[in-house]
């Protein structure tokens, strides 16, 4: 039942872009987000990031992982989203040129990144901005 729910959201959401080009209905996304986001909000990563797997899931050392996090963003953070954009990229996104662009600040050292925004949620499971970055996740992933 949630997914039919989140479905017509979604098509609300896109309108007559629905069954477009990706590119577009993610422009469409983009400018319904920019409206209806309460920023700044708290977020933190969906799962690791894709620098992370080697040390979450591989063989990579705890050690070396927590030295890196202390410069490379992770998705065990906390951030304060700030901006949201089609116009940037970074290295820390998982789908660079495809995916909106978060720009974030870590609570715990004021770090800012580019971040990929299908892969972030809110903190605050009771909000607007976690549903709507839900949505925009799970369309984004089961669409690209």
């Amino acid at each position: 039942m949630r997914r039919d729910a989140q479905d017509k959201r979604t098509e609300a959401i896109l309108g007559e872009h629905a069954d477009s080009d990706f590119d577009e209905a993610v422009g469409t996304f983009y400018e319904y987000l920019e409206t209806h986001l309460s920023l700044p909000c708290e977020v933190t990563g969906i799962e690791d990031f894709d620098w992370e797997e080697f040390y979450v899931f591989g063989p990579g050392s705890q050690e070396e992982y927590d030295q890196l996090r202390k410069t490379q963003p992770s998705f065990q953070d906390r951030y304060t989203l700030l901006e949201i954009t089609r116009d940037a990229s970074s290295e820390w996104m998982l789908f660079p040129g495809e995916d909106l662009v978060a720009y974030v600040r870590r609570l715990s050292d004021g770090k800012e990144f580019w971040l990929g925004l299908a892969e972030l949620k809110a903190t605050d499971r009771k909000s607007q901005n976690h549903q709507l970055l839900d949505d925009y996740s799970v369309w984004f992933i089961n669409n690209r």
